[in-house]
Parts: structure tokens; sequence; C-alpha cells
């Protein structure tokens, strides 16, 4: 009988070690989701409106620890990510050292993910291919979310 005790007393520990590891990767999760500044991305669409034409001559970091950074736009790609060589390196723990690159199609600029780790944003749906960016539109990397501006 006590070998029974004992077997349910493991097995219950087992299950109890496995639903705190459930709620700790849960957490982490809903943390990462949430760190990008979604909220505050959605409250700024809702103001500014539908996207503006024109085309685009610079790119604004909006929020992170880079707001309010202004790049001059060029005919040469922009290179985003941790890496010192980057155009726009970012001090983010969620950006890879080569996250995106922003590259210029005749008067369009498309957005590519790199194969970074936590993915590139556009507004709300995640760049998986190369994507065209309308101007005030947000790209989020991590933390760091940047807009082109005309």
């Amino acid at each position: 009988m006590q070998g029974l005790v004992l077997q349910l007393t493991r097995f219950g520990f087992l299950l109890l070690l496995w639903l705190f590891v459930y709620a700790v990767i849960r957490t982490i999760r809903a943390d990462i989701a949430t760190a990008g500044g979604s909220r505050i991305i959605r409250r700024d669409r809702r103001a500014r409106g539908d996207h503006a034409k024109g085309s685009a001559r610079y790119l604004v970091v909006t929020h992170g620890a880079l707001a309010n950074t202004r790049i001059t736009l060029g005919a040469q790609p922009v290179l985003m990510g941790r890496a010192a060589d980057s155009t726009l390196v970012l001090t983010d723990d969620y950006a890879s050292e080569r996250h995106a690159r922003l590259s210029r199609r005749g008067d369009d600029w498309y957005v590519e993910d790199l194969g970074s780790t936590n993915g590139t944003y556009l507004d709300r749906a995640k760049v998986t291919t190369a994507v065209r960016v309308p101007i005030n539109t947000p790209i989020r990397i991590g933390k760091t979310v940047i807009e082109l501006r005309p």
C-alpha cells in the first residue's frame, strides 16, 4: 500500500510541475505579445485615420528605446538589427543581429524579415516575404516601432 501512495505522490508532484511550466510559458508569451506596444499602435492608427499618400522620405522610430529617431531615406536599403554595422542599430533584446531590411523598389518601400527569432510585423501581420509598406503604417521589431513618413 505504501508503494501505491508513493507513486501517486510522485505523479501528483510531476503534474504540478508541468502545470507550473505551462503557466510560466503562457505568461512569457503574453508579455512578449504586449511588449511590442500593440495597444499604442492601435490607438495611434485610430487617431491618424487612413494612410497618407505620397513618397516616403523619412524612417521614424515612434516607440522604443530610439523613439523620435529620424533617418533620411535614399536609394540604399535600410538594414535594421542589433549588429553594429546596421543602418538602424536597435538596442532591443527582442531584435536579432540582422533582423529586417527595408528596400526601395521604384517609388515603393518593401520590408522583409531576415530570419529573425521573434519576427517582424507590418501593422499587426507577421512579415514572411517582402511586403510593400504604406506610409504611416507601423513596422514592429521587438519593442521598437518604426514608420515611413513623407
